[in-house]
């Protein structure tokens, strides 16, 4: 990921209040594919003047951007995120702003081997569904009135609605969700290591750092996964170690 921006907040009666931000330098020219980035700003200018009212400010957020062209998988645009800053009083938070603003910030600075993360990404999707499929209800009868994969009753005459809680169709898939208290593996900055042979299936080969959990993370190859230390984490247990990773080709060549 690579820090981009600092944007700062003040509290009003109203809620948060953005306050001013500052940029990075030079942003990269693959920026104006998702936003409009301004001709001329000054990145001293817009510390300084967040500085300068340090007392006003609440909160402290970062803009982070994802480098899509390290992937080398065709995707130019990036995604852009903004994540809070914690620990510490303000200035220690806007001392920490300063330091990385325009680096580069890697899973290796976070994320330890054996820590506990969760998952969130957007869930394959599966169109419009029945409620069997759905929601699992049990199909009705053959000899059933009118349909046999629908709900027996949608409800009674009172309420004159129908509740939330009756298995309806609908989309089914393409949602965001969370994966809670993955394992993380091994962490590592070359790729190649883990790549088989002939790259992974409907992918291929890894060029730049990876991180390999254990379990199950949401969405299809190549969408993006956020990943975060675990907000509900387990108690602590013995550790895992990998002690053998397969690099033969999953077609068998």
């Amino acid at each position: 990921m690579l820090a981009t921006a600092v944007r700062a907040y003040t509290k009003t009666y109203e809620g948060l209040r953005t306050f001013g931000e500052a940029w990075m330098e030079t942003v990269p020219k693959d920026f104006a594919r998702v936003i409009s980035v301004p001709e001329k700003f000054s990145t001293e200018a817009g510390l300084k003047k967040i500085e300068d009212s340090l007392d006003k400010i609440t909160d402290l957020r970062m803009l982070m951007a994802t480098q899509p062209r390290l992937a080398k998988h065709g995707k130019k645009a990036p995604e852009i995120i903004e994540v809070k800053v914690g620990g510490g009083s303000i200035k220690d938070r806007f001392e920490y702003c300063k330091k990385i603003l325009g680096q580069e910030v890697k899973a290796a600075d976070f994320i330890k081997e054996g820590q506990a993360v969760d998952t969130i990404g957007i869930t394959k999707g599966k169109g419009i569904q029945g409620p069997v499929k759905r929601w699992g209800i049990r199909r009705k009868i053959h000899k059933a009135r009118k349909t046999v994969r629908q709900v027996g009753s949608i409800g009674g005459w009172t309420p004159h609605y129908v509740m939330y809680s009756v298995p309806r169709a609908g989309q089914m898939g393409f949602h965001q969700r969370t994966e809670y208290n993955k394992i993380v593996m091994k962490v590592g900055n070359d790729g190649t290591e883990i790549t088989p042979k002939g790259g992974f299936l409907r992918y291929g080969v890894i060029n730049s750092d990876y991180v390999t959990v254990k379990g199950s993370v949401p969405g299809t190859r190549n969408r993006i996964i956020l990943m975060r230390v675990a907000s509900r984490a387990p108690p602590e247990s013995p550790p895992q170690k990998l002690e053998y990773i397969s690099v033969a080709s999953p077609q068998g060549d």
